[in-house]
């Protein structure tokens, strides 16, 4: 009796895709947040919070996820994923220029709204390409799943 209600207090891991679904979510509201705030110390702690999701998703997605897909996916996929790769650096280049020009930066607004767009686009062509083809590629979502959110926690607690 007593491992059952071990069991049930267990929650169910989230497969690779919603895990990773919910960390763009996640980041799309704090975008919407930060566009409808003026300056002050809140825009500065959500900036902070963009910056740290991103580069913490990026990093578990590059680690883990899109190496597992590639082996799975056929060769003619290898683009896709390239390009996948190509806007990481891009978008995580961007996240560092942000971190390192601080909030006095002329050009923070400017640079928010591109990193917003860069983002955006990433998010849909993973959506429309990579999620559908790692769903249909056999790869094990369960524990790609578990794999995440295990990194992910050690990531954020060493941002902390």
């Amino acid at each position: 009796m007593k491992a059952r209600a071990t069991t049930k207090t267990r929650s169910k891991p989230q497969d690779a895709i919603k895990l990773l679904t919910a960390d763009h979510d996640e980041v799309e509201a704090l975008f919407k947040q930060f566009q409808k705030l003026r300056n002050g110390a809140r825009k500065g702690d959500l900036i902070q919070k963009i910056c740290t999701a991103l580069t913490v998703h990026a990093e578990i997605e590059e680690e883990i996820f899109y190496p597992a897909v590639r082996e799975a996916l056929d060769q003619k996929d290898e683009q896709m994923m390239d390009e996948a790769a190509i806007e990481h650096q891009s978008i995580k280049s961007l996240v560092e220029e942000i971190q390192e020009a601080g909030e006095n930066d002329e050009m923070l607004q400017a640079k928010m709204k591109v990193l917003c767009e860069y983002v955006m686009h990433h998010v849909k062509e993973e959506k429309s390409q990579i999620f559908p083809k790692a769903k249909k590629s056999g790869v094990d979502l369960e524990e790609l799943g578990v794999e995440l959110m295990e990194r992910k926690t050690e990531l954020m607690a060493e941002q902390e």
